[in-house]
């Protein structure tokens, strides 16, 4: 791994850091201080892996910049892309409280920086300050029902239900607009929408040439929402 590692994301780490998490507002200034002293930074390069699934889970991750995906490794050389993770979401999941261990793979992909804090110490926060634990099991449990609908999409929509589910997340859950520069690459977009490179391929351009959007590069248009979103209801 080339990742290059900066103990201090500012000049007084945690408490002064703009790119931290909102949930740490619930923080008091000591306890700030508390996280500071049990986290380290890693910046990673696009292509590189953040955390191996199956690796000892000793620290959770906040991302502070950059893009990055979590993916469930398959057989094959199949893999299941969960979530794709932005600043300032937090990565830590069930190994953090069963078995210690990553329960999924992350990969940045494009320049990622990252924290990464101690299990045990972001743990005795959760204890210690019940608004920062409720906010924390608040997203927690967001992001589980959500990556619950994408696998009950999986396994009962067609593929062009799929990828226009796909990228209504991307649009509304990333990248917050009906414009992006996509930083997934076809075969990405198929472990996405557990589909085949090919079958994203075509079904991209169909809705290109019907319409729905318009791409050019990695550079992406949805032009009519509501079209994709009536696809994604007939499944």
């Amino acid at each position: 791994m080339n990742a290059d590692i900066n103990q201090d994301c500012t000049g007084d780490g945690c408490p002064g850091c703009e790119f931290r998490s909102p949930l740490f507002e619930h923080l008091s200034h000591d306890e700030l201080i508390f996280i500071n002293k049990h986290r380290y930074e890693l910046s990673f390069k696009a292509g590189e892996i953040i955390r191996k699934q199956g690796a000892y889970l000793s620290h959770v991750i906040s991302i502070k910049s950059g893009l990055a995906s979590l993916y469930i490794e398959g057989l094959n050389n199949r893999n299941v892309i969960l979530k794709i993770v932005k600043p300032t979401n937090f990565i830590g999941g069930p190994g953090m409280f069963v078995h210690h261990r990553h329960h999924y793979s992350v990969k940045a992909h494009q320049h990622t920086t990252a924290c990464f804090i101690e299990v045990d110490a972001f743990k005795e926060m959760l204890r210690l300050n019940h608004e920062f634990a409720d906010g924390f099991f608040t997203e927690f449990s967001r992001n589980t029902l959500i990556t619950y609908d994408r696998l009950l999409n999986f396994t009962q929509k067609y593929i062009p239900g799929r990828m226009a589910d796909a990228l209504i997340y991307l649009s509304q859950e990333v990248y917050e607009d009906t414009t992006f520069n996509l930083v997934l690459s076809k075969k990405d977009m198929g472990d996405f929408t557990g589909m085949s490179t090919d079958s994203v391929i075509r079904v991209l351009r169909t809705f290109k040439n019907e319409g729905i959007i318009s791409m050019k590069g990695k550079q992406f248009e949805i032009k009519d929402m509501e079209a994709l979103k009536k696809i994604s209801n007939l499944g």
